[in-house]
């Protein structure tokens, strides 16, 4: 049933990139999907939360590869800035990591369980882990749920969810199809930008319902303009199945000035939102 959408005003940071200076922490990308930058230039990630705060940011989700070290100390001094700017820290997002690997799945799980426990100490109450990088099969889908499953258990203080992403969760039934095996021991997180096709409200609207984190995506219609008929689309599909979750917009287009373009879609959310 429609409702009115979480008017908090929440951020996936990936859509600071370049506010960032493009940094990649060395050992975060295994897989090669980023490439390692410790060039330098971009904003200092204790300085992030006091400007999230600035630009009206109360929410977060944070991307594991902003974190220049992992030790308890410095851990300690993320969770302080966050706090003190009062920004809350909604998710780490692992964006690394392939349970479902043919030959390194039990070495990547064990990968992505030292970065729950980095979220751990964070004080996040969720973590965003990839649920595989292979095709869609029934022994893929089995493999990701089991292991899934296994993170979750081993990690019980922390909600470990996972999201319709990379090679595995490709559509609407394939999603269904996992968290069907899941039981409910591993949360979603729904991106409306993951999916295309004509179909792709249609297969959001499917799943989105049992979500309980979003990231909105902003796609262009044209280099540096928002589609903004795109993202007043996925939100009412958000808001007309009943999503409760937060809105975390995600803007990934091609204007360096990343502050100015998600203004722009939280005025084009506002109307939607509320």
């Amino acid at each position: 049933m429609a409702h009115s959408l979480d008017p908090t005003k929440a951020l996936h940071t990936w859509s600071v990139f370049r506010t960032m200076g493009r940094y990649v922490a060395p050992g975060s990308a295994p897989s090669g999907v980023l490439t390692e930058n410790t060039s330098g230039g971009g904003l200092d990630l204790l300085e992030l939360p006091g400007q999230l705060a600035a630009h009206g940011f109360r929410s977060a989700q944070l991307c594991h590869f902003y974190l220049p070290r992992t030790d308890a100390a410095y851990l300690a001094e993320v969770r302080a800035a966050f706090d003190a700017a009062g920004v809350d820290l909604e998710c780490l997002l692992v964006d690394d990591g392939d349970v479902t690997h043919p030959e390194q799945g039990e070495e990547q799980q064990r990968w992505l369980s030292g970065w729950i426990g980095v979220a751990e100490q964070l004080g996040a109450p969720r973590v965003r882990v990839p649920a595989g990088d292979q095709a869609p099969t029934p022994e893929t889908i089995a493999l990701s749920a089991r292991r899934l499953r296994e993170l979750a258990v081993e990690h019980p203080d922390i909600r470990v969810i996972t999201e319709n992403w990379k090679s595995l969760l490709i559509d609407a039934a394939t999603t269904r199809a996992l968290f069907d095996q899941l039981g409910g021991e591993v949360g979603f997180l729904i991106d409306t930008g993951n999916w295309t096709g004509e179909d792709k409200y249609e297969q959001i609207a499917e799943v989105a319902g049992m979500a309980e984190c979003s990231q909105v995506k902003a796609l262009e219609s044209s280099p540096g303009v928002l589609d903004a008929e795109d993202l007043t689309r996925a939100l009412t599909v958000l808001r007309d199945v009943g999503y409760a979750g937060r809105i975390s917009y995600v803007y990934a287009g091609s204007d360096d000035d990343e502050w100015a373009r998600l203004d722009e879609m939280h005025e084009i959310a506002s109307a939607v939102t509320g």
